[in-house]
């Protein structure tokens, strides 16, 4: 089996990718069985003020310092479960350390695979205003779209102030089920929780809409990559549909 490096950029998305791959093994292998899974996190308060700047150059150095250190440690191939990170690794520049799973294509395969025809995005204000999950979906003849501004904005503030703190309220659950039921009414069949903390909040007993688990789709797809069942992305940043 492959190990498996996980390049964590927010905490309680990349635990949420780390146990989740490790209950794959439970379930796929045995009790207690698993590939091997290495994970590095480089604190986000070293890239925020790069991500308030734009500074997508500076935010994909401090990820490839990560990618290096999971390669030192023996790691074959790396996830990132961070959708706006992907902004930052698909900067130009040198190749990462490691091949890697790109989220976006994870999660847009999904949504082909499940017929889906318009998605709604829930995630960062980086990540719904930026050109990632468009590009994908469209790719797959799947419309995009995102609330509107002052959704995105309640949705993008629930994630700073609470949701990457490991804050999980009910009020903050009733306004995403809210915006959720928006994107409905606009004819989504379904929502991507690309965020990889919204997970932990909206289950999908609470969602208006079928959603799509940018967290567990990643570790789910990062399992089948260790135990050779899917082969070894070839991807090491930079544009993924230029690959």
């Amino acid at each position: 089996m492959r190990h498996l490096g996980i390049l964590a950029h927010s905490a309680e998305g990349a635990a949420l990718c780390f146990r989740t791959f490790c209950q794959e093994g439970f379930r796929e292998l045995g009790p207690d069985d698993h590939p091997d899974v290495t994970l590095d996190l480089i604190a986000l308060a070293r890239s925020m003020p790069s991500w308030d700047a734009g500074d997508h150059a500076t935010i994909r150095e401090i990820l490839a310092e990560s990618a290096r250190r999971l390669a030192a440690a023996g790691a074959d191939f790396f996830v990132c479960p961070d959708n706006t990170a992907h902004l930052a690794l698909e900067h130009p520049g040198a190749d990462l350390a490691l091949p890697g799973l790109h989220i976006v294509q994870v999660v847009a395969d999904q949504a082909a695979r499940d017929g889906r025809t318009r998605v709604g995005v829930l995630g960062t204000r980086y990540t719904m205003d930026g050109p990632l999950y468009p590009r994908e979906l469209a790719a797959r003849g799947i419309a995009a779209e995102v609330p509107d501004p002052a959704d995105r904005e309640t949705v993008d503030r629930i994630i700073f102030d609470e949701l990457v703190n490991g804050v999980f309220t009910e009020d903050s659950r009733r306004e995403y089920v809210r915006i959720i039921e928006r994107l409905a009414a606009r004819g989504c069949d379904a929502v991507a929780l690309v965020c990889t903390e919204i997970p932990l909040l909206v289950t999908p007993e609470a969602s208006p809409l079928p959603t799509l688990d940018s967290t567990r789709l990643l570790a789910r797809a990062a399992f089948d990559v260790a135990a050779d069942r899917r082969p070894v992305p070839a991807w090491r940043g930079g544009r993924f549909d230029a690959r």
